[in-house]
């Protein structure tokens, strides 16, 4: 399934879309804000994506979306929900090339993804997490309505993290 908004079509990611997932994956901002996933080739790219986002896509119908200009085609970032081990509801994500930073797509894409999680996915709550020098994203997630919750440490990791959530049920989406 393809969504769309004004600039942006979002597609779940699929093995096509591995030379983006590598890229992204290896940024200085990917590595520093989210960490070493260990991708370093275009076939553990594939591999991935094959392990970690469809087994969660095709048990829930949403994971995570190849984010493309409609204008040219260009993938440029990711946006989705992740039903990620240690938080309740789920977590909503994104990143983007540093050339499509700041331009507004990540919003664009994030606004998108809550209302379907409300439309199509009767999602009540979502959760996002950040580290506490990821201020960018902090601003993006309060923008969209996200409020922070104090902190948080997920399962094996020994590092504090911001929590923010939106309870739909109670808030209105555009």
């Amino acid at each position: 399934m393809q969504y769309e908004t004004e600039r942006l079509l979002l597609k779940p990611t699929s093995t096509a879309d591995a030379d983006y997932i590598l890229a992204v994956m290896n940024t200085p901002k990917w590595l520093k804000y989210i960490g070493d996933r260990k991708v370093y080739s275009r076939e553990a790219a594939e591999q991935y994506i094959k392990d970690k986002m469809l087994p969660q896509y095709n048990r829930l119908g949403f994971s995570n979306n190849t984010v493309i200009r409609k204008s040219d085609g260009v993938k440029m970032g990711s946006c989705g929900l992740y039903d990620r081990e240690g938080l309740e509801g789920v977590d909503i994500g994104f990143a983007f090339l540093p050339e499509y930073e700041g331009q507004g797509y990540a919003y664009e894409a994030a606004q998108k993804i809550i209302s379907l999680a409300r439309t199509d996915w009767n999602i009540q709550k979502i959760s996002a997490i950040t580290t506490k020098d990821n201020l960018p994203s902090q601003r993006l997630l309060e923008k969209l309505g996200l409020q922070s919750q104090g902190v948080t440490k997920l399962p094996g990791d020994a590092e504090e993290l911001l929590l923010y959530e939106l309870h739909l049920s109670s808030n209105e989406v555009k």
